[in-house]
């Protein structure tokens, strides 16, 4: 994949007019997920935590602009700077990781639109939208460019931002607590896990790396467009963030006065019910779909920019010069990965052995993410991008808050 280097853009319209791949990465992030972990800490513990999901954004910003800021300084993707540093021992764990990733996510990514479409249009089954998305997916992906993926992609950002956000300002909340809540940290009684959940996110895990390959198609290169890139990551970021406060407010003014909790994701169709008994049928549908929104660009994401993942790494494993290509057999073999054989999971219980080691190899990954950058992005060879005092100490934040959530999420889960 060889596309020529744009001028990087100067002045503010320029750089408002290049935004697309972060957008695209950010809201690839947010999943039925984050939407259930947000929606939870809005329901349970109202306006004071929306400070969570401000931090959360910022440390999501801090990773992907390191992902990038390593790309340009070198030229390589994130994972050959891995492949370079580190051997056979991360072919090994990255192989495991990545199929299993690919399984469980996809599966989870279909429930999800299965899920809301199914809200919205009860004539087919959740399983039968589930399936019909991963398909209207794989075509868009196996068909489509680059630029019309990402074209689409906005648009559904659009209509998901003006959804959820537009449902919470209808809710009228008060501001002198929103102000309070976004601006000072406050962790209420038992509520640790589950904020640091929130500002760790879920969906953002894999994804992030897809942001390289997105740069490549953009033909992005070099240290002059770190300002470009820092700029599209911001308004990126920025808007999945707001989405986010939304979701949270709507569950702390509607869900938390009631005492009623989020559970699952069927946790946000009840969020959705109590709308539509208060605003009618119109306002349970404009929310659900910003449901249905997050998850379906959730999808779209995944099926594009995984599977160049895969192709890098097979690349890399079989020691040939990186080029990578939407339409090599490479790619789209594993995109026929991502779009079918999950479809199994959606008729059967994920098997308990799956989970237990998705478990206990996913939650290596984003400590191990933000570790490695801090290693790499240090390096001499980085140049004029080599990491700052403030890049350095985001990392540092970000590195612990992982690392928390690993050994909670290994205690819950496998031990």
């Amino acid at each position: 994949m060889s596309h020529p280097t744009p001028t990087p853009p100067k002045g503010l319209r320029g750089l408002l007019a290049i935004v697309g791949p972060g957008l695209v990465v950010a809201a690839t992030g947010v999943g039925a997920g984050d939407m259930v972990a947000a929606g939870k800490a809005g329901a349970s513990f109202g306006l004071v935590v929306l400070w969570a999901a401000l931090w959360g954004t910022v440390l999501k910003f801090v990773l992907a602009e390191g992902v990038a800021r390593y790309q340009l300084a070198t030229g390589e993707t994130i994972l050959e700077g891995w492949v370079a540093a580190f051997g056979k021992p991360l072919h090994a764990f990255f192989s495991v990781y990545l199929v299993m990733w690919s399984f469980i996510v996809a599966a989870a990514l279909m429930s999800g639109c299965g899920l809301a479409a199914h809200a919205l249009v009860p004539a087919l089954s959740v399983k039968a939208w589930g399936i019909l998305h991963s398909l209207v997916a794989l075509l868009v992906v196996w068909v489509g460019r680059y630029s019309f993926f990402e074209n689409t992609m906005k648009i559904a950002v659009a209509v998901m931002f003006v959804a959820i956000v537009g449902s919470a300002a209808i809710q009228q909340p008060d501001l002198h607590t929103t102000l309070t809540g976004l601006v000072h940290p406050h962790i209420p009684a038992g509520g640790t896990v589950l904020l640091l959940g929130v500002m760790g996110g879920v969906g953002g895990t894999l994804t992030l790396l897809s942001y390289n390959y997105w740069l490549a198609e953009k033909g992005w290169r070099g240290p002059e467009w770190m300002q470009g890139v820092r700029f599209d990551l911001g308004v990126g970021y920025a808007l999945t963030g707001v989405f986010g406060l939304g979701l949270m407010i709507l569950a702390a003014v509607v869900l938390h006065p009631q005492g009623i909790e989020i559970a699952g994701s069927k946790g946000i169709l009840e969020l959705a019910a109590i709308l539509g008994d208060k605003f009618g049928r119109a306002g349970e549908i404009v929310f659900l779909v910003g449901f249905w929104g997050a998850v379906a660009t959730s999808t779209l994401g995944v099926w594009q920019g995984v599977p160049y993942l895969f192709e890098n790494y097979v690349q890399l494993l079989r020691r040939e010069k990186p080029a990578h290509k939407a339409s090599s057999k490479t790619y789209r073999g594993y995109l026929l990965f991502l779009a079918l054989p999950p479809m199994l999971l959606l008729f059967m219980d994920r098997p308990v052995w799956l989970v237990v080691a998705y478990a206990a190899v996913g939650s290596l990954f984003m400590p191990f993410l933000a570790a490695t950058l801090l290693v790499l992005n240090n390096r001499k060879n980085m140049g004029v991008l080599k990491n700052g005092w403030l890049a350095n100490g985001f990392l540092v934040l970000s590195l612990g808050l992982f690392l928390y959530l690993m050994v909670n999420q290994l205690k819950e889960k496998v031990f």
